[in-house]
């Protein structure tokens, strides 16, 4: 299985979830995620699903610089509609780390590990998304602008012959390699795509 050499480079995101724990899927409930499971589950690698793992991995950084983030036990709240946009694919990466689904996800076992109604689209919040803590309430505005990580200027030409069925299987490759390019560089560059701001 061939894929871009920098998806091993993406920093893990290690969890820690109780329910994993008691139905024995994983011993004390620690596992990790990594940037290329989220590309399998998303089916393919763009700025977007770049976005929304790093606000995540920063998100869970702040609410928990000196522990293991606690898989779900975080709520997450979104300024779009979940039929806005991307907002949706962005919401499946999040629920894919933290857990946290609206109304659809899982009940919960006697009262415990819920992890429905920790997802809210349409919130009043004016960052990317809004991570809280469940246990504590500690709260973080996370704003993600990929912006200043411009696209490589041939993408567009390839694009365009992709689109209209003309292009070759060199170019299919090329548009490939340069859209992975500008991934990677987002990675290389979080500082200038990402900010945290404590609320």
């Amino acid at each position: 299985m061939g894929y871009p050499s920098f998806f091993d480079d993406v920093e893990s995101i290690k969890l820690v979830d109780s329910l994993a724990d008691i139905l024995g899927a994983f011993e004390g409930g620690e596992y990790e995620i990594t940037f290329k499971e989220v590309v399998k589950s998303a089916g393919h690698s763009c700025p977007t699903v770049a976005g929304a793992y790093l606000i995540t991995a920063e998100a869970l950084k702040a609410l928990y610089p000196n522990e293991i983030p606690i898989r779900g036990e975080i709520k997450v709240e979104f300024s779009d509609s979940i039929e806005d946009g991307v907002a949706g694919v962005i919401g499946n990466v999040v629920t894919q780390i933290t857990g946290a689904t609206d109304k659809s996800g899982f009940k919960g076992l006697a009262g415990n590990f819920a992890r429905h109604s920790l997802m809210y689209f349409r919130a009043d919040v004016s960052s990317s998304a809004r991570f809280t803590r469940v246990d504590n309430g500690k709260k973080v505005d996370v704003h993600y602008n990929p912006s200043s990580i411009a696209p490589n200027p041939d993408m567009g030409m390839y694009m365009q012959k992709i689109m209209s069925g003309i292009a070759d299987e060199s170019e299919f490759k090329k548009f490939g390699e340069l859209w992975q390019d500008r991934v990677q560089r987002i990675f290389e560059n979080i500082p200038a795509v990402i900010k945290v701001v404590e609320v």
